[in-house]
């Protein structure tokens, strides 16, 4: 009797430490709000919307140890639209993002659909939205490289407070390796409060004869009572049309309420000077650690014909708004 009662007590402890060593974690957001747009003649829009301050999402993610500090990771991420019950991305299965990878005292690499480095600079560091609401940085800015199937991306470990990513996505056209391919990179310097972030992505298109280019330096600062935000991108399109943006931004944590606000103005530098400004406030208040309310109101101001649109407003040539109320759930 004793040796069979050792045998399941060292069987127990083997299971335990296998699950020590390799971990699987199901997570996700719930998110459903009212949404109200608004053109300058007044022409309205009201709906139920998914994802406004957050995309809705159902995850997997897990990490095994695989000894000498080298351990495996993966994450498969789906979208899902909660007012209607149906896929995100074009009905894609891991439609967010869908990857593996290794990761070890010498860096990380992953392979898959992923987040170009850019899009991850301007959501974190730069956006005090972090692209959700009426005022999200994506109304005006590029989101350049949003995600990027095919992607093999390596991170560099910590060194003087510095960090870099270097992104390439295959474009997987049988008689040319330029078409259709993405390159990106950045690099980070975080020390403390303060995150620097210098990064670039590039996508050519499908003929490999024209590209976009867009290269944004952020930075945020944690002051303690509130954190602000300080953005610049320069960007070339297919036509060689070129622009540039600055976002100046906070958020201010007050008990259970977070404020968040921005200003960013679009400077055209084609003959046409189709410029935009957009700004916007917003506020959550959170119920519990996984659930909050919120909202948000964005106007933007179009000049010459510039075609920026607040969510679905119907653009006008002259500017639009939109207001936002929603709850949002985490697990």
């Amino acid at each position: 009797m004793k040796k069979i009662l050792l045998t399941v007590l060292a069987l127990g402890a083997a299971t335990q430490g296998a699950m020590a060593q390799s971990t699987v974690t199901v997570y996700g957001v719930a998110d459903a709000g009212l949404v109200f747009d608004k053109d300058a003649n007044g022409d309205r829009l009201s709906r139920v919307a998914s994802g406004v301050a957050s995309g809705s999402r159902l995850g997997f993610k897990g990490k095994e140890d695989l000894g000498g500090g080298l351990a495996a990771t993966f994450v498969l991420e789906s979208g899902f639209n909660i007012d209607t019950g149906t896929s995100g991305q074009g009905g894609r299965l891991f439609g967010r993002q869908a990857y593996v990878g290794l990761t070890g005292s010498a860096g990380a690499i992953t392979l898959g659909r992923q987040y170009s480095p850019y899009y991850l600079a301007l959501r974190d560091v730069a956006d005090p939205f972090v692209i959700g609401l009426a005022g999200t940085a994506s109304n005006v800015m590029a989101t350049t490289g949003y995600r990027v199937d095919n992607m093999v991306q390596y991170s560099t470990p910590s060194w003087n407070k510095l960090t870099a990513d270097v992104a390439y996505g295959f474009g997987e056209v049988a008689d040319d390796n330029k078409k259709n391919r993405s390159l990106g990179g950045a690099v980070h310097y975080i020390d403390g409060p303060l995150n620097v972030t210098l990064t670039h992505h590039r996508k050519e298109n499908v003929t490999g004869t024209a590209d976009t280019r867009n290269t944004l330096l952020a930075t945020r600062y944690d002051f303690g009572m509130l954190q602000g935000h300080l953005a610049y991108a320069d960007n070339r399109t297919l036509t060689n049309t070129k622009s540039n943006d600055v976002l100046l931004g906070l958020t201010a944590p007050f008990g259970a309420t977070k404020l968040v606000a921005s200003y960013i103005r679009h400077n055209d530098k084609s003959a046409l000077n189709r410029d935009a400004q957009q700004w916007a406030i917003g506020a959550f208040y959170a119920l519990s650690k996984r659930t909050d309310l919120y909202t948000a109101y964005g106007h933007i101001s179009n000049k010459n014909g510039a075609a920026f649109v607040v969510g679905n407003a119907t653009d006008d040539g002259t500017g639009n708004s939109g207001f936002n109320l929603g709850m949002r759930h985490t697990f």
